[in-house]
């Protein structure tokens, strides 16, 4: 015979069915914060660390070439890489948008890269020399700004025939320039100043060519060069000898910071 297992008491059953119908309805909110939780955590981190955005407009009064204002953008953006910078070249311009802490680097960058470029004086002399006993030279004295360039020309315009019209009496004539001339391209640095200088003199001989009578011959003399200057000490850049002569042709620099 089975024996009959006694029935739990109905207080116990009555409190076993709200417990259960319980943790039923509690258990979609469960897993729905579980899956929302790290969202949640990424939204505050990214809201706690978000910096509001400034802006600012900096006039560059100092530049003189393109490349000078392409320079400084390359420095700020390696700088200030979450930045945003827009350059107006015809107001050299720079507008800075980013946080108060970018704009506040980038105004002291520009402190220091937007300054006047430093002037330098360079007296060149030339000299013939025959026997050794130096004539008075040529001197000739430039202005050149760090990193900028200066071209002096002195002489005279020759004309050349280069051809002829038959069919209208008229001649096809191109100007040589005759003379000295002189391009001073110059870098400042704290102990001196790296100089290349290019100095071309020319003259018309007295020979005529056999080509024709109004075909003159040009004799030119060039000094294509670099050299490192001490700033109030002279330098030699080069001697040549001059062709059919005893005589020689010397070529001196010297450099003066402008204050």
């Amino acid at each position: 015979m089975t024996p009959i297992s006694p029935e739990p008491p109905a207080s116990m059953h009555n409190r076993a069915v709200p417990l259960a119908a319980i943790l039923l309805l509690l258990a979609p909110f469960a897993t729905h914060a579980y899956a929302q939780s790290p969202v949640a955590k990424l939204a505050d981190l990214s809201s706690a660390n978000e910096k509001p955005s400034s802006y600012k407009t900096f006039y560059l009064s100092n530049l003189t070439r393109q490349q000078d204002a392409e320079e400084i953008q390359t420095d700020l953006r390696n700088m200030l890489p979450m930045a945003k910078l827009y350059y107006v070249p015809s107001q050299s311009a720079l507008s800075v948008r980013g946080s108060a802490e970018d704009i506040a680097l980038a105004q002291k960058m520009l402190a220091d890269l937007d300054r006047p470029r430093k002037a330098y004086r360079l007296t060149y002399t030339i000299m013939e020399t025959g026997s050794g006993q130096p004539d008075g030279g040529q001197h000739v004295t430039l202005i050149v700004t760090s990193g900028g360039t200066t071209d002096f020309k002195q002489g005279s315009k020759v004309p050349l025939v280069i051809g002829t019209y038959t069919q209208t009496p008229h001649a096809d004539v191109q100007y040589m320039d005759i003379g000295l001339q002189i391009e001073a391209t110059l870098n400042g640095y704290a102990d001196g100043v790296h100089l290349r200088s290019k100095i071309a003199q020319s003259s018309v001989a007295d020979e005529k060519s056999g080509i024709g009578i109004e075909d003159p011959v040009f004799r030119q003399t060039t000094l294509d060069g670099t050299a490192t200057l001490v700033p109030g000490k002279p330098l030699i850049l080069g001697s040549l000898d001059i062709p059919g002569t005893n005589r020689h042709k010397q070529v001196e620099v010297v450099s003066e910071a402008i204050p």
